[in-house]
């Protein structure tokens, strides 16, 4: 063949392959479509995905066969019919490929969602529950995480990732503790499969999960989404809270007292509180002299440990605080947290617990409204079977005072943000 005619038929080929390769695209699915899954038993189900426009999309499941037509925009969705709850079951999709989704179950499907109580993972209450999370076995009570979001432009027609989990001693550690115990609940009176969608975060606002047509009815929240639509914003607000934050952390260090000798902070055992105030902890700022102000308090505690705790590893329980706290033991910093949500349990390492008297030195910081320790938590150093209580006096003293620091701008507030990102790629699986 000479060159110019191979030239023109290998042409030929490529374009051929490109016209015949773009006439049709492999189904897909959305992320909640996946092996599982549960259904939504006594009520109409929705299947949906995306194809090629004009493709037919054959769905089948449970000995029968459900057919639609791809739209111009590529999608499509075929309605069940009312499913029994049971299972499990397998469902193969047929177009211009397949697609086989394996191990659904039909029962009851929850929308779990709100703030920090319900984000809540049963892990992180491992120390009250351990039989809980150990005798958590059920292929019937499963979750999907929906991925944390901030889309503010629009809705997302899918989540960028997740899977179904059947609860399981590991896995159970990452489901909502709230909805898991609904869940259990659940089953146990009615014997059928459990399905809990976790769309949660900690710390958000109502009016961040409400679509924008339902927000239109409060100006307010309305022209702030509007104002939020633009990526660029948020990007500059934040480069202006990271500014601002870093200037109060960096004027609060300078300005706090315990730092004041570098070379005998008032983190050091050996520190003279002869001059310090004293306060029952746990407890709040309010209830002292340091009032309503924010900057940073030292609280201090000396220990008697006995032989039988010495020098094993052990666990320093504080509760939580509010806002930030750092924790000193015999003058090792044995860690830090910057969230007041968060429980504070430290290890402590192997030697630093020693017998007799023991130093807890806790630099406490209060960024905005009231520092100080939550009642009703548990504050105690725990070693093995022995546990030290540490509820009680403490000395505290003032290291500095500064402005309060203004909230930064959190994604989970804006208005329409959350709906956005975590509800509406949901709506269709749950919504009929």
């Amino acid at each position: 063949m000479r060159l110019h005619h191979l030239k023109t038929w290998l042409v030929t080929v490529f374009l051929s392959t490109v016209s015949a390769s773009s006439l049709s695209a492999d189904v897909k699915l959305p992320a909640l479509v996946c092996d599982g899954m549960v259904l939504q038993r006594d009520a109409q189900v929705r299947i949906w995905g995306w194809a090629s426009k004009g493709e037919e999309v054959r769905v089948h499941f449970i000995d029968s066969t459900y057919r639609t037509i791809a739209n111009s925009s590529g999608d499509w969705e075929v309605m069940l019919p009312k499913l029994k709850a049971g299972g499990p079951y397998a469902m193969r999709i047929d177009a211009h490929n397949s697609l086989t989704i394996s191990d659904i179950l039909v029962g009851d499907v929850w929308v779990c969602s709100g703030q920090s109580n319900m984000q809540m993972g049963l892990g992180s209450l491992a120390k009250i529950y351990p039989d809980e999370i150990a005798g958590s076995e059920n292929h019937s009570i499963r979750q999907f995480t929906v991925p944390i979001g901030f889309p503010c432009a629009g809705r997302e027609k899918d989540l960028k990732s997740g899977k179904w989990r059947s609860a399981d001693p590991q896995s159970v550690r990452g489901f909502t503790a709230a909805g898991y115990f609904f869940a259990k609940k659940l089953f146990d009176i009615y014997k059928i499969p459990i399905g809990l969608i976790n769309a949660s975060l900690g710390g958000s606002s109502a009016e961040a999960w409400i679509s924008e047509e339902s927000i239109a009815s409060f100006p307010k929240y309305f022209e702030d989404a509007q104002r939020f639509k633009h990526p660029e914003l948020i990007e500059r607000l934040k480069a202006q809270d990271d500014e601002r934050v870093n200037r109060w952390m960096m004027q609060l260090r300078q300005s706090d007292e315990g730092f004041r000798d570098p070379q005998h902070p008032w983190s050091d055992p050996a520190t003279n509180t002869s001059d310090w105030d004293e306060m029952h902890l746990p407890g709040y700022w309010t209830e002292t002299a340091l009032g309503s102000s924010n900057g940073v308090a030292w609280f201090r505690k000396e220990v008697t440990i006995p032989p039988s705790m010495a020098g094993k590893q052990a666990l320093i329980h504080l509760g939580r605080i509010f806002d930030i706290d750092s924790v000193f033991l015999n003058g090792k910093c044995i860690g830090t947290t910057g969230s007041q949500y968060a429980p504070r349990v430290y290890a402590i390492p192997t030697g630093v617990l020693t017998a007799g008297i023991n130093t807890i030195v806790i630099r406490d910081i209060s960024l905005i409204r009231h520092g100080g320790f939550v009642p009703g938590k548990l504050y105690a150093i725990i070693a093995g079977t022995d546990t030290l209580r540490l509820e009680g006096e403490w000395k505290y003293k003032r290291g500095a005072t500064l402005e309060p620091l203004e909230d930064r701008l959190f994604t989970g507030k804006i208005p329409t943000g959350l709906f956005n990102a975590m509800i509406a790629p949901v709506c269709p699986y749950v919504i009929k």
